[in-house]
């Protein structure tokens, strides 16, 4: 070995400053270093920011602060690659506090440096945090346009590809944030984006797979972008996705995609001749697949993406290897079942998106036919059973919408799917009971066959204990399902049965006007007989079903209409809907020009014919269907804005000096039974106050003479007492039996007082009228039995002017003195109530009144038509054929065969030529109805 010799050391040129090694610990003092001119500063200057910032979020403000973010900015434009890098990773890790994306959303040029930093010639650490720092700042919705505008989405899916995985969480990440807005997600199909992120499902890193079915299902909201994904075969992709049991915590975004894609039409075909939708059926529920095509094994992974593998074949082939890539998996699934040959057990979360994805698809009616020749329906039964209440929810929802295909309602009761549901009503979440009677009331409309199962299952008592939950869509499905039973009669009857129109009082006072509406309807189903509307009266139910007519919305006031309709039927009932104000409010949904409907005026009309009373009063007309029965009384034509009352309350007024309200109540007299005598002479004073005040004849003053009397009576047996048994007894006796006395006498009046009371609270009973009935039974003796209606009519308009007071000569009606004799009875009743038949000089508006009220009970049609000033009259139609012989011999020849003509109609006179018939149309009939 030769000598060591001692290398020459060239000292720097004398212009070059020696090297210095700075040590410094504050954060000011780097952030100066960034200006530096010199690379290799700026370079560890970025170092050392990046270590400092990954510390604490407080330090991202503080170089904020210090002015550090527009330095780094700039340095990331660098020449050096080694400096972009350092300040790329720096203002990437910045970037998640959010007053630095504030700052750098302001700079012009952050977006075109971060994405310049993705292009191909950078390294993957540039990548990583580039895509980390675009991740970050599209956060917000003003970031993602302008990363858009930028170009950023390009360069990203390129990415994708790279083999770095902090890259492809990054990018994926980004691109999903980008997605969230609507032009990101029209320009990924052009940008070939969508098989990228394909790919990265294959990832074995969970996170990767987790955003990029975020991804897919932010993409496939596009209907260009599903239809891309199906050339892409990513339907089959995502079924071999869920068929891995190690990724399930993926498979309920996973669904979600396919949910997605499964609304299109022809994703259903395309599905369905894959046979994919049985097997994810099968995957779902947890059973073993059907059988499929047969699969490649390992040697066919070179067929991966070439173009040629489109058809089924090769595509199943494809997805049997869909995932086995990655190194970590490789060896587990070598060793497994290809997947879809063994039973996978789901996650319920996955089953509730599987449920709600075949839901979602069944909206439209193409989809629901193509479900249902998959047998969809089996799943969703099979799912109903599920122990978690969110799974039974989406199944029996999904269901809900698949009942709306005729056949489905069919076999989802042969596949015993109403079972489940009829369960699921007792179920103590009100989701699952809302979501089961939602199913039950598709399943259970038009289908008579599903209502009759419902009571074969026991589900009356259950539907009607959902009227009384707290969760209110339950209680309007349950009421459609209830609805929908009473088309049959024989369910009807049975829910009445069960107490269905108690529950449906409460529901009607609810706030949410779908259960107004929905119980409204229910009521109009199930009132429709005597026994039913009678029980809805009395348990005071009326009111709030009035009340709905109130509703500002218009389905619920139409159905509320039509409820009243049905209870309008029976006289009581229709009284009471009046008494409670339900004819003042139809009368002012019809006034209004926006409110009016005709519910409304059938509900009006159905009223009116039912309380002849208010439809005289209100309209002025009877037609000749509307037939006068006792308990009818005549206030006069109503004027607006007055309320119409009841016989009791009108009999309760005060005597005044308007015209008398008349009654019809043909019935008689129970005190003209009594004993001819003192005492009937009473009994008839006593009636007629009855007949006015409603109260007995003993509650007066009567009751007032009894109970002096008996104090009298008290007194006086009290002294003579005292004076038998003065001497006889000692004073502590006469004391105890003079406080027995009075005990006796107290006890005595209070029982007088209790009758009194009670006699007071007596029901109110119309006064009677012996006379009509007695004018009631000589019309049907004499002229009932008349030939002709003509007659008929002739003879009973003779008969009310006889005793109306006669005929009245033309021009002599003001000098007929009936007010006078009416006023008479008036004061004689000590009531503005009279009875028809006591009135004995009538004129217009009496004569007519009782010529309708005979004609109604010897059955000759008639009508009864109110005018001005005490004006009324009778119109009738009679037939040609009732002509006399005289007149048919000058009108026409009844030959065989001659032509019919319909009916005129005539006004009937009876106050000047008492039995005239006036044709309707004459000017003789014209000056009759006017002064």
């Amino acid at each position: 070995m030769g000598k060591k010799v001692k290398k020459d050391e060239k000292p720097p040129p004398d212009d070059v400053f020696d090297t210095l090694s700075v040590e410094s610990r504050q954060a000011g003092t780097v952030v100066l270093m960034l200006s530096s001119p010199e690379e290799d500063v700026q370079s560890k200057a970025c170092e050392a920011i990046y270590k400092f910032v990954t510390k604490c979020d407080e330090n991202k403000k503080q170089l904020l602060d210090l002015g550090a973010v527009g330095h780094l900015l700039t340095l990331m434009q660098s020449e050096d690659k080694i400096v972009r890098r350092n300040a790329c990773m720096a203002v990437g890790v910045m970037t998640a506090n959010p007053d630095v994306r504030k700052y750098l959303r302001k700079a012009e040029a952050t977006y075109p440096a971060l994405v310049n930093l993705l292009g191909p010639d950078e390294d993957d650490v540039c990548h990583e945090f580039s895509a980390l720092a675009l991740s970050n700042m599209a956060t917000e919705f003003s970031s993602k346009a302008a990363i858009f505008e930028h170009g950023g989405l390009e360069p990203l899916i390129r990415c994708l590809s790279a083999h770095d995985p902090d890259v492809q969480k990054n990018c994926i990440e980004a691109i999903a944030l980008l997605l969230m807005d609507y032009q990101t997600r029209r320009a990924i199909k052009d940008l070939e984006g969508l098989n990228p992120i394909l790919e990265v499902l294959k990832s074995e890193y969970q996170i990767i797979q987790k955003l990029g079915l975020l991804a897919l299902e932010r993409a496939s909201q596009d209907g260009e972008n599903r239809s891309a994904l199906r050339e892409l075969e990513a339907i089959s992709k995502l079924i071999d996705f869920v068929a891995h049991p190690e990724w399930n915590d993926l498979h309920v975004m996973a669904v979600m995609v396919l949910s997605n894609l499964l609304e299109d039409l022809e994703s259903l075909e395309l599905i369905k001749e894959t046979g994919g939708l049985k097997r994810l059926v099968a995957l779902i529920t947890d059973q073993v697949p059907p059988d499929e095509e047969p699969k490649g094994g390992k040697g066919d992974k070179g067929d991966k993406g070439g173009k040629g593998s489109r058809n089924a074949k090769k595509s199943a082939a494809k997805d049997s290897d869909y995932g086995h890539s990655a190194k970590k998996q490789e060896s587990a699934d070598s060793s497994e079942a290809p997947p879809g040959e063994a039973i996978i057990p789901t996650l319920p979360d996955a089953k509730m998106c599987a449920a709600k994805a075949i839901g979602r698809s069944a909206r439209s009616a193409e989809n629901r036919k193509i479900l249902h020749e998959q047998e969809a329906e089996k799943m969703l039964i099979h799912l109903l059973s599920h122990e978690s209440a969110d799974v039974q929810t989406a199944a029996a929802q999904a269901l809900a919408v698949m009942a709306e295909n005729l056949a489905s309602r069919d076999s989802i009761r042969e596949w015993e799917g109403i079972p489940p549901l009829v369960k699921m009503l007792t179920s103590e979440s009100g989701s699952v009971k809302e979501a089961a009677t939602l199913a039950l009331a598709n399943l259970t409309t038009a289908n008579s066959n599903n209502c009759m199962e419902i009571q074969t299952q026991i589900g009356i008592e259950p539907l009607i204990g959902c009227l009384g939950d707290a969760q209110e869509e339950a209680v309007a499905n349950a009421a459609c399902v209830l609805t929908n039973l009473a088309q049959i009669e024989l369910l009807r009857v049975d829910v009445q049965n069960k107490g269905v129109i108690r529950a449906l009082i409460d529901p009607l006072s609810s706030h949410n006007v779908t259960v107004q509406s929905k119980v409204a309807l229910a009521v109009a189903a199930y009132v429709c007989d005597s026994d039913s509307r009678e029980n809805f009266r009395h348990s005071d139910g009326l009111p709030p079903l009035i009340g709905l007519l109130r509703s500002g919305n218009d389905e619920v006031r139409r159905n509320a209409a039509w409820a009243i309709t049905v209870c309008a039927v029976d006289e009581p009932t229709a009284a009471e809907i009046c008494k409670l104000g339900g004819m003042e409010l139809l009368q002012e949904i019809q006034t209004s020009s926006t409110r009016k409907s005709r519910f409304a005026e059938a509900a009006l009309q159905k009223l009116l014919d039912n309380n002849l009373s208010a439809k005289y009063a209100l309209t002025g007309t009877l037609c000749s269907t509307n037939f006068i029965e006792n308990g009818f009384y005549d206030i006069g034509q109503l004027r607006p804005g007055t309320k119409f009352q009841t016989l009791e309350q009108y009999a309760k007024q005060e005597l005044n000096e308007k015209r008398p309200i008349i009654m019809i109540n043909a019935k008689p007299d129970p005190t003209m039974s009594q004993a001819q005598s003192q005492a009937d002479l009473d009994g008839k004073q006593d009636g007629s106050k009855n007949s006015v005040t409603g109260k007995s004849s003993r509650t007066g003053r009567d009751s007032k003479t009894i109970i002096r009397k008996n104090e009298i009576e008290f007194k006086r047996e009290k002294s003579n007492s005292r004076e038998r048994s003065g001497s006889k007894k000692s004073r502590k006796q006469q004391e105890k039996e003079e406080k027995q006395r009075e005990e006796e006498l107290a006890a005595q009046l209070q029982r007088e007082a209790e009758a009194i009371s009670a006699a007071e609270n007596k029901p109110f009973e119309a006064p009677c009228d012996p006379t009509l009935l007695k004018y009631i039974e000589e019309v049907s003796e004499k002229i009932q039995p008349l030939p002709t209606s003509r007659e008929q009519v002739k003879a009973l308009a003779v008969y009310v002017a006889d005793k109306m007071g006669g005929s009245i000569e033309r021009g002599q009606l003001s000098n007929f003195g009936w007010e006078l004799p009416i006023s008479q009875i008036k004061y004689e009743l000590k009531s503005n109530v009279i009875p028809l038949g006591k009135i004995k000089t009538g004129i217009h508006v009496h004569r007519a009144l009782l010529f309708k009220t005979l004609a109604d009970k010897i059955a000759v049609s008639c009508s009864l038509v109110r005018g001005e000033y005490n004006r009324a009259w009778n119109e009738v139609l009679l037939p040609e054929e009732d002509f006399t012989l005289e007149e048919s011999l000058f009108v026409f020849s009844p030959t065989p065969g001659a032509p019919k003509f319909p009916p005129k109609t005539y006004i009937v006179d009876l106050i000047h030529e008492p039995g005239h018939l006036l044709r309707l149309d004459t000017p003789e009939a014209q000056s009759y109805k006017k002064i």
